[in-house]
């Protein structure tokens, strides 16, 4: 099951499609807290932390970053480590130019 491969952590930062009940209970009964906005379809919203969840804009943008790299969208290699070093590169250059 996916709870039970979870990280130790103290917050989930998650959108809208995993918004559930049970999803939720059982990040509270591994002692973590959900920041997960409520769907709209929800009558009574849940309460999240609007300032956490900011943060994972900068994921997401490091994600659309990477796959603006033609051999990480379309992962050329087919050995995981090959794969990995490129992904390491690619961030060590968007982080250098980000820097600049």
């Amino acid at each position: 099951m996916v709870i039970d491969a979870l990280p130790i952590a103290t917050h989930l930062i998650a959108d809208r499609g995993y918004d559930s009940a049970w999803f939720r209970q059982a990040l509270t009964d591994r002692g973590i807290t959900p920041c997960i906005p409520s769907s709209r379809s929800r009558k009574i919203p849940f309460a999240y932390d609007k300032d956490i969840y900011r943060q994972r804009h900068k994921v997401e943008n490091l994600f659309a970053k990477l796959k603006d790299w033609r051999r990480i969208a379309t992962r050329y290699d087919r050995c995981a480590h090959t794969f990995f070093s490129a992904i390491c590169i690619a961030a060590t250059v968007i982080f250098w130019i980000n820097e600049s």
